[in-house]
Order: structure tokens, then C-alpha cells, then sequence
């Protein structure tokens, strides 16, 4: 009788200020899970990190990643485990959401309490996040309500809302390697088109708020950029790139951003609420935008 192969695997350890009290326990998932530890690799830069290579049959890919999110959990690390082939794969198309993934907030949210309707927002927000209400009628609700802001308001929440740390390290970088990158968002397209030129971004679709006399009007013009479009758009642009989509990076943070994070070669829950973590295969919650670096294999030397 053939014997099952044996596969290799690596296993990425990031934390912010150490991973030391993180790397018996991994290597005791390892064992338990059948699993031979070849060898361990501290990775320079910016964070702690430790990189585990590891071979042998793996039954239930499920049960480990189930045990290591929860040792990430417990020890505040961030930990990916893939296969060797996976670690090794080529990545040149990255696709982010923008709100509360490549800046610090929710767009709509700041616009919101600018409007003196903060508060109404966040109850739609909240009745949207129990299921009461879909995405489309949430945000049209919400978008009703900043009817009258001034268009000079909505610009200010530019200087509101801060990039999310690393992002600029990581978009250099990405460039350099001469990847393509989009933003997916369910914001708007004043940030995006801002993020665009700051960032170097190649594609930016997002939401239109319209302004007429120099007022918003409540309503979005075109159609609304939800968890369906943004998974529409990612096989749009990586076929108009000619980039399978196992060599596409999906990141977000919320809901409608698990069809894309679904569809991706590597999708990323960042920062992300915990359905989202849950369903992600890889996550990062306590560092940067650049810790996706780590999880690529790009070493530090190679940053720009």
C-alpha cells in the first residue's frame, strides 16, 4: 500500500516586541499534530519573527490552523501556516480594502460626526452588523444622512483619518518588486483617488458621493462597491493583468471582504473582526501593513 507523501510546511511567527514565549508551544502543535521540526529561522526587521520549517503527513489541515489561531490568540502573535508551495508562490497582483485597512477609521464614520449624525450612523452600522439590514440599503441609509455637508468638510476628512502603519513601507516595496495593486472599497473615491497618488496605487474603485453647489446631497452616484463588486473586480483586474489568481493577495478587514479574501491565492484578514479572522486563512492582528512582508518571505534587506 502507497504511503501518503510527505509534505513541508512553513510556519511564520510575527509579534511586536518578542515571539520567544510563543516558540515551544508551536513546535509542541507541531508534534501534536504529527509533524517534524526541521529547522528555526529568526527573521530581522522591524517586528520579532521566527520562521518554522516542518515536514511529515498532515491529516486535518483544519485542526492545526484551528490550534495555532488559538496559541496566536493566547500568546498576542501573529502565526501563518502554509505549505512550502504556498510560502514559495509568486505574488503580483494586492488587493486592499481602504477603510480601517489602509487608513486609521472608517470614512463615513468621520463624515458622520462632521455632520453632527454620528451617532444615527453607528446605530445603522450596528442593526447592518446583527444581519437586520444588507450592505447596499445600510450604506445608502447612512449616506442619506450627511445630506448638506459641505464638499470642503468632506475633504478635511483626508487629514482625519491616517494611513494604517507600514502602509507606506509596504506600497514602496511592492513596487519595487513591480507588483500591480488595487483598493476594493466600499468608501469613497475622494480618499481613494488621495490614497492613489500617495500610495502609487494602480486601481482605486470606490463609491461616488455626490456634491452639487458645493453640498453632498445624500446620494451616491453609480453603483455601490460591496463584498460581491470587490470579488467582481479582483478576477476583473488580475485577467486584465494576466495574473492568476493564486498569485493575488487579498487584504481586508471586514465582511464584504471575505468574497475577495475567498478568491485570492492569499487572503488576509487584517486587523479584522473575529468572523472575518475565523474564515481568513492567514490574519494579522498586532503588527502593521508591513508585516505582510514577513508572511511573503520578502526579507527585510529587500525593503524599501
Amino acid at each position: 500500500m502507497a504511503q501518503e507523501p510527505i509534505d513541508n510546511f512553513v510556519i511564520t511567527v510575527l509579534g511586536r516586541q518578542s515571539v520567544e514565549q510563543a516558540l515551544g508551544p508551536v513546535i509542541e502543535v507541531l508534534r501534536g499534530r504529527g509533524l517534524e521540526l526541521d529547522r528555526t529561522v529568526k527573521l530581522e526587521g522591524g517586528y520579532a519573527c521566527a520562521e518554522f520549517w516542518a515536514c511529515g503527513r498532515l491529516d486535518d489541515e483544519a485542526a492545526i490552523r484551528s490550534a495555532f489561531r488559538a496559541l496566536a490568540d493566547a500568546m498576542a502573535v501573529d502565526i501563518a501556516f502554509r505549505n512550502e508551495g504556498e510560502y514559495g508562490r509568486k505574488h503580483t497582483l494586492f488587493c486592499f480594502d481602504m477603510d480601517s485597512t489602509l487608513i486609521q477609521g472608517e470614512t463615513i464614520d468621520e463624515l458622520a460626526k462632521m455632520a453632527g449624525v454620528g451617532d444615527q450612523v453607528v446605530a445603522i452600522t450596528a442593526a447592518a452588523m446583527r444581519g437586520e439590514l444588507q450592505f447596499q440599503e445600510s450604506f445608502r441609509r447612512r449616506v442619506r444622512l450627511l445630506k448638506g455637508l459641505p464638499e470642503a468638510r468632506v475633504l478635511e476628512a483626508i487629514d482625519r483619518l491616517p494611513l494604517m502603519e507600514g502602509a507606506e513601507r509596504l506600497f514602496r516595496t511592492l513596487k519595487a518588486r513591480g507588483a500591480k495593486t488595487a483598493i476594493f472599497s466600499g468608501g469613497f473615491t475622494f480618499f481613494g483617488d488621495y490614497l492613489k497618488e500617495k500610495l502609487g496605487v494602480d486601481y482605486v474603485f470606490a463609491n461616488h458621493l455626490d456634491v452639487q453647489d458645493g453640498l453632498v446631497t445624500g446620494e451616491v452616484i453609480g453603483g455601490i462597491v460591496d463584498g460581491a463588486r470587490k470579488a467582481e473586480l479582483l478576477i476583473e483586474i488580475a485577467g486584465r493583468e494576466g495574473i492568476p489568481l493564486e498569485q493575488v493577495v487579498a487584504v481586508g478587514d471586514g465582511a464584504n471582504d471575505l468574497p475577495m479574501l475567498g478568491l485570492a491565492g492569499m487572503g488576509v484578514a487584517f486587523h479584522a473582526k473575529p468572523v472575518v479572522r475565523a474564515a481568513a486563512r492567514y490574519a494579522m492582528t498586532h503588527v502593521g501593513l508591513d508585516g505582510l512582508l514577513y508572511l511573503l518571505g520578502i526579507p527585510d534587506r529587500e525593503w524599501v
